[in-house]
């Protein structure tokens, strides 16, 4: 079986008794890498995760591969407030749900990371559009400067968490698998 590295690499530390988090990554392959070091540890792959000792098992010294949901869609409109409400192109679905985190990247003022959705709109609009628009938990009220159509996604966006069983480090890796798995 082959991996096929997708994006950066990461790691954290984590201790015997605790939860740790990693930061966000936004979604770019369907399979993470994951090898606990010097201690064994529970881990957990979510929006806003954090292990408990009823999660994934991975041993010391070993490496597990989990499955992630790739997603992610581009951005036909944003309106910007108190919430930033992201508008996809017409005739597509918005394909997150509440409750799922999101990046939006390639904007020029309108880039977040990692923020949790509030609302999906699929309804249409009086003038006859049929696009899906959400709602996002992002401050863009200061953003004074419009959408201007720019090449903008937007992707959903997860954490990782370990509860140790000793003390050491989680490396993390988004990868591709060829082969026999």
């Amino acid at each position: 079986m082959a991996h096929r590295p997708v994006g950066a690499a990461s790691s954290f530390s984590f201790s015997a008794g605790t939860a740790t988090t990693s930061s966000s990554f936004s979604v770019q392959s369907s399979v993470l890498r994951l090898v606990a070091v010097n201690a064994p540890a529970h881990v957990v792959i979510d929006g806003n995760p954090s292990a408990t000792v009823t999660d994934y098992y991975v041993p010391a010294d070993t490496s597990a591969t989990l499955a992630l949901t790739k997603a992610t869609n581009r951005v036909a409109g944003i309106t910007t407030g108190a919430t930033t409400v992201v508008t996809v192109p017409e005739g597509t679905q918005v394909p997150f749900g509440v409750g799922d985190f999101v990046t939006l990247s390639g904007s020029t003022y309108h880039d977040f990371e990692h923020k949790e959705v509030l609302s999906v709109d699929t309804t249409s609009n009086y003038d006859g559009y049929f696009q899906t628009r959400m709602t996002v938990n992002n401050d863009s009220s200061g953003i004074l400067t419009a959408f201007s159509g720019e090449d903008a996604s937007v992707f959903n966006s997860l954490k990782v968490s370990a509860f140790g069983k000793g003390t050491g480090y989680l490396h993390y890796q988004q990868v591709q698998i060829s082969g026999n798995a």
